[in-house]
Order: C-alpha cells, then structure tokens, then sequence
C-alpha cells in the first residue's frame, strides 16, 4: 500500500486550482447567460419601406449643413408637382428658419433629425430623447405642426433608439434606396440607381446639399412617374394604426389591433 503525503505547500497548490476552476466555470456560465439572453431579445427595426399593392413611393431629404440647393429643390418638385418629406436637423433649423417655413408652406413633410446630428446609439437614453425632443420643439414652434417622424443621423440606430422614437408617438423611418448623391455620383447614375432598386412602398434617401442632386431630381422623378408610380409624402405613404417591422425594415399592419 502506497501512502501519499500532502505538504502545506501541495495543499495550497491543490485549493488554488480548485479556486480557479470555480471562478472559471462562475465566468462560462454568466457569459452563456447573457449570450441567451441577448438572443432572446427581440432586435427593433425602424421603418424602411412599407408594405403595399399600390405603385407609391416617397423621396426623402436630409437636410443638417449647406441650405445652398433647398429653394432650387423646393421649385423643382413644384415644377413637377411632387410632394415629399424633408428631414431637418434642430441646428439646422435654428440657421435656416425661413427655408423650414417655406419647405412646410409648399406642402412638404417637415421631418425630425435629431438636434445635432448625434451619433445616436453612442449617447444614452436620456440624451436620445432630449435630441429628439429638442429639434420636435424648434420646428413646431415656427410650423405649429406636431412631428411625427424621425430618421437617426447616418442611418444609426438600437433597440433604445426606436423605443424612445415611438415612446415619443413618432415613427423611426429609414430608407431602402439610397441615391448616394452624397457621394457625387452623376446624375444617371442616381436614376440608375433608384429605378433598379424601386418597388412599391419605397422610400429613397437625398440630401439637399448634395453636389448633383438639383440635376437629377428632375431625371428621378421623370423615371419614377414612368414606371407608374406616384410619389407621396411618406406621412401619406405610411398606414395608419399598429404596425410591425420584419427583419429587412419592411412595415406592414399588425393583425392584432
């Protein structure tokens, strides 16, 4: 029979490991905890076309620097007769005061920015709903209109950001066409673009300081209107009542009222 004999120093030895291996298996169990639980939750999609049997659309604008190019924009979409929503950032406004009145007086959407053009998942809650806020009260108090639809700065958003939208009875609105006029692409290539991609329910994303957009808003809403398709405001696009999103942004009706 073998006898073993323990020292002070392997008992030491033996209680560290042991030590280590429960903190080790503390660490593995808290980590799958939080992996299920970030999987069970349900990720919040803003708005980026909806869903709909009628040819509509709506073109979008984001207005948050220059204000060179809004009056010609302004008097090409009257030439064409073409109504559609422009998204303001609050410091924006605060320049821009009377370009915000003429763009709400020619019949267009007057949409929310943020006030600073914030990357917003990177502030906290109450900062997101302060910015959101903020910009609300600057355009209101020179349209006297009520807003009710907001787009995150660089198309940035997280389920915080959504929640605090529609806690605010407002709706988180993308897009699923992107000019890239903000890449000064030609004028073609903007129609190209937009005509590849449009479907029913589309909204499509300008800026109104972009190099090229006054030359092709006029060829955009030419190919537009030859596929079909009339071109709203996206409050008029967006269905009234409960609504979902599915996982590409896509807004339909919920069956649950």
């Amino acid at each position: 029979m073998r006898v073993y004999t323990i020292t002070k120093k392997g008992m030491l030895s033996m209680f560290a490991g042991v030590l280590i291996g429960a903190l080790m298996l503390t660490v593995a169990t808290r980590t799958a905890t939080q992996a299920i639980q970030t999987a069970n939750t349900e990720r919040l999609i803003p708005i980026y076309y909806v869903d709909t049997q009628e040819k509509v659309c709506s073109i979008s604008f984001d207005a948050a620097w220059g204000n060179e190019q809004t009056q010609t924009l302004l008097d090409i979409l009257d030439e064409n007769e073409v109504k559609t929503t422009f998204f303001l950032v609050g410091e924006w406004v605060d320049k821009y005061p009377e370009s915000v009145k003429e763009i709400d007086a020619r019949g267009h959407d007057v949409g929310n920015h943020s006030n600073t053009h914030a990357h917003m998942t990177q502030i906290s809650r109450e900062e997101q709903q302060s910015e959101i806020t903020q910009c609300n009260e600057k355009i209101t108090a020179i349209t006297g209109k009520e807003v009710t639809l907001f787009r995150p700065p660089y198309g940035e958003y997280d389920n915080s950001v959504v929640e605090v939208c529609n806690g605010l009875s407002m709706y988180c609105t993308q897009w699923n066409i992107d000019s890239l006029d903000w890449k000064d692409p030609t004028p073609q290539d903007m129609v190209s673009r937009i005509e590849s991609k449009l479907c029913e329910g589309s909204i499509i994303l300008l800026h109104n300081g972009a190099k090229n957009t006054p030359e092709a808003l006029p060829l955009i809403i030419k190919a537009i209107k030859a596929q079909g398709y009339k071109i709203v405001p996206i409050s008029k696009l967006l269905p009234s009542g409960k609504y979902i999103t599915d996982h590409e942004g896509k807004m339909y009706l919920s069956e649950c009222e």
